[in-house]
């Protein structure tokens, strides 16, 4: 996996897992537009490895994420998608580090 890759899914997983604490609704619709310019990052660069299925979930959690038609979960459905968001991609650093080594 390459540097940028890593340091976009370390950033976003970091974004979100402060989406927990009591921030300002300014830092939330931030995060919105980092997470939809990360994702669109991600993805294009999965299209470009012809990587499909990341491609379709980095194209989903952009649009799940981003800030123009919000959807309204609420605050605890959130807080477990940000979370779940963020393991996944700490996650799948380590997927793709086992993958590259073997």
């Amino acid at each position: 996996m390459r540097n940028s890759t890593t340091i976009i899914i370390i950033v976003l997983a970091i974004l979100f897992f402060l989406c927990l604490l009591n921030m300002p609704y300014g830092f939330y619709q931030l995060v919105r537009f980092i997470a939809l310019i990360g994702f669109g990052v991600l993805m294009y660069k999965a299209y470009a490895e012809k990587k499909s299925t990341e491609m379709i979930i980095y194209g989903a959690l952009a649009l799940l994420f981003q800030p123009f038609f919000k959807i309204a979960l609420g605050r605890e459905i959130w807080n477990i998608v940000d979370v779940i968001v963020g393991i996944g991609l700490i996650g799948s650093l380590f997927i793709n580090r086992t993958k590259n080594e073997s």
